[in-house]
């Protein structure tokens, strides 16, 4: 007599749960050295975690994720504390630019290249020219 198959075990979310990674950092729009300033800090303080890209089309998630989930608060404060220092670190750098006069304006736009910069701004007012007509010709 031939033996009973076994009975296939179900998963629960417990289960998935157990062996899923956590999104720990989103990666897109993200300045190249913040990104490894932030995989430095993960390694420094031996965070195993794993990275994936936006692929060939840019459609895919890039992000950094955590596999063990016990890190993933530990991990999160590091990510805040550095974040914050940061900011107060680039608002410092721009205010200093800003006072050097090195910040670029529109003015600045103007005088590196006043012949592309009246181009730009005649296209600009020519699609709002078009786009309002269609409103204002009843």
């Amino acid at each position: 007599m031939p033996a009973a198959p076994a009975k296939a075990q179900a998963f629960t979310p417990a289960h998935i749960a157990l062996y899923m990674s956590k999104l720990l950092f989103r990666l897109r729009h993200v300045p190249e050295d913040e990104a490894e300033d932030v995989r430095a800090l993960l390694e420094q303080n031996s965070i195993e975690f794993f990275e994936t890209f936006a692929g060939n089309w840019g459609i895919s998630l890039p992000a950094l994720w955590l596999r063990d989930d016990a890190q993933f608060a530990q991990a999160r404060q590091l990510i805040e504390v550095y974040q914050e220092q940061r900011r107060v670190r680039m608002q410092n750098e721009y205010a200093q630019q800003r006072m050097r006069g090195e910040v670029k304006t529109i003015w600045h736009s103007f005088i590196e290249n006043p012949l592309r910069f009246l181009l730009y701004m005649s296209l600009a007012a020519l699609v709002l020219f078009f786009s309002v007509q269609v409103f204002l010709n009843f």
